[in-house]
Formats: structure tokens, C-alpha cells, sequence
């Protein structure tokens, strides 16, 4: 079984756990309806995705 040989300190415990955090999403521009939306999701607007028709527009 696995166990740790020495004490981790608190400083490495802390400079570990500081990593683990929330990244804010990131936005894009569209280029055809200038609205801000998320890489890889449907446009909220236009419902289209990847140029392609999936949803209808006013069910959002």
C-alpha cells in the first residue's frame, strides 16, 4: 500500500490545491449575428451550429 515517506507541508499542500480552480467560460463573437456565445455550443439566437440548422430559432 501506498504511504507518503515524509509530512507534505502546508506551503506544497496550498501551491497543489491553488490550481484547483474555476475557469470563467469563453466567449466568442459570431460573425454572422455578432452575438457572444460559447465555442463548440448551439448559437442562442439563430439555433445553428457549425453552419448547420439544429434547432428552431424562437424555441430557446
Amino acid at each position: 500500500m501506498a504511504v507518503p515517506k515524509k509530512k507534505m507541508s502546508k506551503s506544497r499542500t496550498r501551491r497543489r490545491k491553488s490550481q484547483h480552480k474555476v475557469a470563467k467560460p469563453h466567449y466568442i463573437i459570431d460573425p454572422e449575428t455578432g452575438v457572444a456565445k460559447q465555442s463548440h455550443r448551439v448559437n442562442p439566437v439563430d439555433g445553428t451550429y457549425n453552419g448547420r440548422q439544429v434547432k428552431d430559432p424562437e424555441s430557446n
